[in-house]
């Protein structure tokens, strides 16, 4: 039997390799884990506005082609825009990576259960004309498969799935929005991402 990761223990696998990546967190407890993981000033956290963090990354990703950009993302948060994909893809950012930490559940809003193990999102994505786009469940196939999609020509996602988190909750983030998007453009000013 697979012992899964958490979104607390994937976040902090993923987030170290995402280094030098401008980085989009969705909402809720993916930006608090995110942060609590690994804190960077090119790190954008959603705070509100679900579904739209892949919206924000494809922007950085256009903006600034050379730029590695890096979304996370739930999967609640993926089936509430959808279309975004087809934008993502059609776009074809060279350098961007979507990691979508599917627990089955909109877990900010109370653990009621999304409907991500009917749609399988990666096969969305491939569909939509993703370069790659595979599905993981365990810590090393999570390692794997991020560090294959960070070299891949295109976006490229990973789909983890992960259990519910138990224990106590990261703490939010300390940041207004406008004081998040000031330390986001402020690293995007510069050659890394901070």
């Amino acid at each position: 039997m697979i012992d899964r990761l958490d979104t607390r223990s994937a976040l902090a696998l993923a987030m170290p390799l995402l280094a030098g990546r401008a980085v989009v967190c969705a909402n809720g407890f993916l930006s608090r884990w995110a942060h609590a993981a690994l804190d960077r000033r090119g790190q954008f956290y959603m705070i509100g506005s679900m579904g739209l963090a892949p919206s924000i990354a494809l922007g950085i990703a256009l903006a600034q082609p050379g730029r590695g950009v890096a979304v996370i993302d739930g999967d609640g948060n993926v089936l509430m825009n959808l279309g975004t994909l087809a934008r993502i893809a059609a776009s074809r950012p060279p350098h961007f990576l979507h990691l979508v930490v599917d627990n089955g559940a909109y877990a900010s809003t109370g653990g009621q259960p999304t409907i991500s193990r009917l749609v399988p999102l990666e096969e969305v994505a491939r569909a939509a004309g993703y370069a790659h786009a595979e599905r993981v469940s365990d810590a090393s196939a999570l390692e794997r498969a991020l560090r294959h999609a960070l070299e891949v020509e295109g976006p490229a996602m990973v789909l983890v799935e992960t259990k519910i988190d138990q224990g106590p909750l990261a703490p939010r983030i300390p940041w207004t929005p406008e004081e998040i998007a000031q330390r986001v453009r402020e690293a995007l000013a510069q050659n890394g991402s901070g």
